[in-house]
């Protein structure tokens, strides 16, 4: 028998009947487009930027995570960074016997840095030697009747001169320029040669000279960056004789007070410098950018600052005592020959060789920098 259809199928019938209806007329027209405003092409291309920066700053901190938070516990396994260095005496030691393994290199190099500094700079003038040498024996007169000895007085004359690198001290604006490209020549050359004496190689002179200027730019910017973190210590040699010319420091509170702001400037300076020395070093290697540079050389010092200060403070001793025993017997000959011989008065042999010991000086620092 069969079945009569009701008033609900009949309804559910043209539900149906309608939707169909509707679906096709869809599929004639297209879907209603959305009434929306389209955002401006700066505005899109500036979300971007800022999703690739903030991308760029989570994979930064991934590779370098911070090892001291603000208002938070420090521990010590976690700041804790062993490095694997040889001692200071070895240390000083290893770097000497690579200079004189290398001699044939490095002695042509010596000699071709000191003609262009005595040629583009000047030497030392011999009247002012001679007027260091007469202030000397006046004071000597004066104070122990005449009897200094001769080894004392080479040592005063060694201190008076010494801090002239035998240089003329009255060097104008294109001396300068020229002592300072020279100065980012040595340094230049001297981690490229070294570079290539760990690698097993025997580089020529020629070759460095011609192939390890490439990063001069680079090497200058950080300079500059160096010179900007040096701001501290400037000031602090400005306030310094400002403080002696007014008699600021003959109050002991006051006294306190600047011997505080000095050390302060003192931990900046130094802070940041570390960072910065060894950018110097790491710029020079090929395809490596200024702040590149300094950002891998701040984590490679980071925990290890006062390590790299103590070796500078044990450099600057080596250098002192490299100084003594090559310049004394120098300037001690140097006056024996001028009270026995009025002829060699007039020769520069001291500023000569103090010249050639501080070119031998800046390869040694650079070389136990680098090491």
């Amino acid at each position: 028998m069969a079945r009569i259809p009701s008033k609900n199928d009949t309804k559910a019938g043209k539900t149906a009947k309608a939707k169909q209806a509707t679906m096709a007329k869809q599929r004639q027209v297209g879907p209603a487009k959305k009434t929306s405003r389209r955002v401006p092409k700066f505005l899109r291309k500036a979300k971007r930027g800022l999703q690739k920066v903030r991308v760029r700053v989570q994979d930064y901190r991934a590779k370098h995570p911070p090892r001291h938070k603000s208002f938070k516990r420090s521990y010590r396994e976690d700041y804790l960074r062993k490095t694997e260095t040889p001692g200071l005496l070895s240390h000083a030691m290893t770097t000497f016997q690579i200079i004189f393994r290398n001699w044939k290199t490095f002695a042509p190099f010596i000699l071709l840095m000191t003609v262009l500094y005595v040629g583009c700079v000047g030497l030392l003038s011999e009247d002012l030697y001679q007027q260091f040498k007469d202030t000397i024996d006046e004071t000597s007169g004066e104070l122990a009747n005449g009897q200094i000895g001769n080894f004392a007085k080479a040592g005063l004359l060694l201190i008076s001169t010494v801090t002239t690198g035998g240089l003329d001290t009255g060097m104008g604006e294109v001396q300068t320029v020229f002592m300072v490209i020279l100065f980012l020549v040595m340094w230049l050359v001297t981690i490229f040669l070294l570079r290539h004496f760990f690698s097993g190689s025997r580089p020529r002179l020629r070759d460095a000279l011609y192939n390890a200027l490439s990063p001069l730019i680079s090497t200058l910017l950080i300079f500059v960056v160096a010179f900007l973190q040096a701001i501290p210590i400037m000031l602090v040699l400005i306030t310094y004789a400002a403080a002696v010319a007014t008699n600021f420091l003959a109050t002991p509170f006051y006294a306190l007070l600047y011997f505080i702001f000095v050390m302060l400037m003192l931990l900046l300076s130094g802070y940041m410098l570390s960072g910065t020395l060894m950018a110097l070093v790491a710029v020079t290697a090929p395809g490596m950018y200024p702040m590149e540079a300094l950002t891998s050389t701040a984590e490679l010092v980071s925990g290890r600052r006062i390590r790299l200060i103590l070796r500078v403070l044990y450099l600057l001793f080596v250098i002192a005592l490299v100084y003594i025993i090559t310049m004394l017997p120098v300037i001690l000959i140097d006056l024996w020959l001028k009270e026995t011989w009025e002829w060699a008065v007039g020769w520069p042999i001291v500023s000569f060789c103090l010249v050639i010991v501080t070119c031998f000086v800046f390869i040694y620092a650079t070389f136990l920098v680098v090491v």
